[in-house]
């Protein structure tokens, strides 16, 4: 049981969200600057079929199974706005992997990282159907 009379304070709310994030049901990216992941949780790695310190040497654009993802990072970097769209990711047997997603620049540390929190297109959502035109590649399949 979480100690209630702590659970407020700024690290235990850190260490919380943390360990809450990586085994999540939605994937995160975090890349920095120059599009080098740096941070990638366990269900990212798990989608993409990699291991996590594999996933760790790509950048985004090497990651990316779309063109123009260097224009659209500089996009990202420049708004500093959130940005919500589709973007594809080559898994490491080849397959793309297509994803929602919404990315934010954020600061952590005094560093401008950029986050990216996804989920697959292709993975209905347990309990739901998709909305009418919005069938998934399994159901269609």
């Amino acid at each position: 049981m979480v100690n209630q009379s702590n659970v407020g304070q700024p690290l235990v709310q850190a260490s919380l969200i943390g360990e809450a994030i990586d085994g999540g049901p939605m994937a995160v990216f975090v890349a920095d600057e120059e599009m080098r992941l740096v941070a990638v949780n366990g269900y990212a790695a798990e989608l993409l079929g990699y291991a996590r310190d594999e996933l760790l040497e790509l950048s985004v654009a090497e990651l990316s199974a779309d063109k123009g993802v260097d224009e659209r990072f500089g996009r990202l970097a420049r708004r500093g706005e959130r940005v919500d769209g589709r973007t594809g990711l080559l898994a490491k047997d080849g397959s793309v992997v297509r994803f929602e997603r919404r990315s934010q620049a954020t600061s952590i540390a005094g560093m401008t990282l950029y986050v990216w929190v996804g989920w697959p297109l292709d993975e209905p959502v347990s309990g739901t159907t998709p909305a009418p035109g919005r069938r998934s590649a399994r159901a269609s399949g």
